[in-house]
This record gives structure tokens, C-alpha cells and sequence, in this order.
């Protein structure tokens, strides 16, 4: 018979996990914690000077090449195609001169969007959601997401009593679609804006500020900016950050998958985000021609 030899382990300070499911699922294992770093306005300068092993040779601060084209659909009243790496979005929106009835005679317009993939998207092949005769629980999660982040930087009343649809299709999905129709909503929804106040319609743009999104995540331990699929697939803590122009937080939706994040961590992720949508940002004025 083999006989088993006792390990001794070195204690761990790390908290340790309840099991789950009751008894008789194996002994619970530690948690590793991530270490407290340093606040995120210097987490530019901590991660520089690790090597880069990223797609398009990114450091972990980094976004991938990002471009916006406007007026990509000439029969929308605004769209652009949001292209973030390989992860490409079309995002038209389309003006309707009536509201929801639960909104009519207030003298308010009102924004919503709706999300979807294109059955090539991904690598393999996705079934429409009409096929399926029902729509997609997670696209239904997202075209809300779009919807609430696009509506905090819109001046309902300025909009006057008339609505915006904002359609985002995933034409190639490598991570972070969600973020790209976001950010490439803006676009297409303040070229439309900007084409009633052409017309004479609103008097100026009925906005507040500008918003975009981009994802965040640890990965082997490290905190990143923009994930890739393949990075968002194996992170250990991944989420998306959405931010006004000014630097406003809108939504976070972060989850550990693996671990639990740290309060610094998470403050960690929440610069490299500012990072990143700052720079989104810049492309986003470049589009719109501000």
C-alpha cells in the first residue's frame, strides 16, 4: 500500500472560505488577497515598467488602437462604427417624434437602446434571438446598461417631446463590446442631436457633459485596462466602468470571479479606467469634430 505523507503548510494570514454547499465538499481553500498598491493617480507610473505581453504590445495601462468613423450609415440621423482593436460596433441613432405614453404631455424627450450581436460575431456562430423566439437575457442586460449611461448626460426637456433610439450590432466581438457601444452611442446620439439643431428644431444640444465606458480586470495578478477576450476570459476580477466626460462615475460592474478585490484594488482599477476613458474621450471629440 502507498503510504501518504503529511505536508505541512505555511499558515496563510489570508482569510479563509466558507464551503459551499454544506459538508462533505472537500476541505475550504484561502483566499488570496490582492496586495494594498499604490492610489490610482500613480498607477501609470507603477505599471510602466512591466513588461508588456499584451495584444498590439500594450503596457497593463493601455487601451488597444481605438477609431471612430461618423456617418458610417448614411440612412441613420446619426452612427458611427466604434472600432476597438478587433472588437467593431455599429451604433445608429434614429429620432422619433413621439415619447413612451408614460411620458406624454410632460414636455420631456427620453433616450433608450437596444444591443445586439451579429451571428458571425464571435467564432462561432450565434443564433438570432428571433430563431430563438425570445431575446437574449445578457443582450437584454447590456441594452440597459447602454440605455442608463447614455441618458445621464441627456437634458430631457432641452430634448423637447420626441425620442432617440440608439441601436448598437456587434459586428466582431474580442471583449468589451458593451463599452464600445457606449462610447460609440455618444457618437452616433450627439450627431443626431446635432441635426435638429441644423434644422432649427432645439435651439442647442441637449446634453450635459459627455459619457464613455471602458473595461478593467486583474489578470495573473495584475490590473489591467481594456481587456481583450482572451484577458477577460481568464481574469480573475473583471468590470466595467462607466464615466462621465468630467470624470463622473455613472456604473461600475465589477466582479470577482476568482478572488476578492481589494478596496485598493478596486480604487487601482478605477484609475486605470479614468486613464482609459480619457482617452476615449479624445477620440470621441475627434468623431463628433469637437
Amino acid at each position: 500500500m502507498l503510504s501518504r505523507k503529511l505536508v505541512r503548510r505555511r499558515p496563510s494570514l489570508a482569510p479563509r472560505a466558507t464551503p459551499v454547499g454544506g459538508k462533505g465538499r472537500g476541505r475550504p481553500r484561502p483566499f488570496p488577497v490582492f496586495p494594498i498598491t499604490a492610489h490610482c493617480a500613480s498607477a501609470r507610473d507603477r505599471l510602466a515598467p512591466m513588461p508588456a505581453s499584451r495584444s498590439y504590445d500594450r503596457a497593463p495601462a493601455d487601451i488597444r488602437p481605438v477609431t471612430i468613423d461618423p456617418g458610417f450609415v448614411d440612412t441613420a440621423d446619426g452612427s458611427a462604427l466604434i472600432s476597438l482593436g478587433r472588437t467593431r460596433v455599429i451604433c445608429t441613432a434614429s429620432i422619433n417624434g413621439t415619447v413612451p405614453r408614460w411620458m406624454a404631455g410632460r414636455g420631456k424627450g427620453w433616450v433608450t437602446a437596444e444591443y445586439a450581436m451579429l451571428p458571425a460575431s464571435t467564432g462561432e456562430r450565434k443564433a438570432r434571438d428571433v430563431a430563438k423566439g425570445k431575446q437574449d437575457g445578457r443582450g437584454v442586460e447590456i441594452q440597459r446598461l447602454i440605455g442608463r449611461a447614455l441618458r445621464v448626460v441627456v437634458d430631457f426637456r432641452a430634448l423637447g417631446e420626441r425620442s432617440i433610439y440608439v441601436d448598437c450590432d456587434v459586428l466582431q466581438a474580442d471583449g468589451g463590446t458593451r463599452c464600445a457601444a457606449i462610447t460609440g452611442g455618444f457618437v452616433a446620439l450627439q450627431l443626431a442631436c446635432q441635426k435638429l439643431v441644423d434644422a432649427g428644431e432645439l435651439e442647442q444640444l441637449p446634453f450635459t457633459g459627455s459619457v464613455a465606458a471602458v473595461s478593467v480586470g486583474v489578470v495573473n495578478g495584475r490590473a489591467l485596462c481594456d481587456l481583450d477576450y482572451g484577458e477577460d476570459s481568464n481574469a480573475e476580477v473583471d468590470a466595467n466602468v462607466v464615466m462621465t466626460g468630467d470624470g463622473g462615475l455613472v456604473e461600475v460592474q465589477a466582479t470577482a470571479e476568482r478572488t476578492p478585490l481589494s478596496r485598493a484594488s478596486l480604487d487601482e482599477l478605477l484609475g486605470l479606467a479614468e486613464m482609459g476613458i480619457s482617452r476615449l474621450r479624445q477620440v470621441q471629440e475627434r468623431a463628433i469634430g469637437g
